[in-house]
């Protein structure tokens, strides 16, 4: 009975190890980044999808670019993304074509009014 227990906490031990070194390898990662560059003067909120799932960036100002980081959640391996801008105070959205992200890519997006 001792040796099960022995077992049973070395095994939990290796698997603790391996899921500390996965979390440490996610943070070392460079981020991943949005660059967008809008030439309109209305501020845009920005939004980045994944499939139906739909994430708030931040906000682009008017005639300037703004670097926007992903979150490392929406970014893992290869993956299809597609960009929204929103503007404030106006109700016409500009949307990006489908394009494929990998952790540490950085994308640039044109914004024209």
């Amino acid at each position: 009975m001792g040796m099960t227990r022995r077992g049973f906490a070395i095994a939990m031990l290796v698997m603790l190890s391996a899921c500390m070194a996965s979390v440490g390898a996610k943070r070392d990662q460079a981020p991943t980044v949005v660059e967008v560059d809008n030439q309109g003067v209305l501020d845009m909120t920005v939004y980045v999808m994944r499939g139906a799932e739909r994430v708030r960036l931040g906000i682009a100002g008017g005639l300037k670019k703004t670097a926007l980081t992903l979150p490392t959640s929406i970014v893992f391996g290869p993956t299809t993304l597609r960009f929204i801008a929103d503007p404030i105070g106006a109700n016409r959205n500009s949307v990006s074509d489908e394009i494929t992200v990998s952790a540490g890519d950085t994308v640039t997006w044109m914004l024209r009014q």
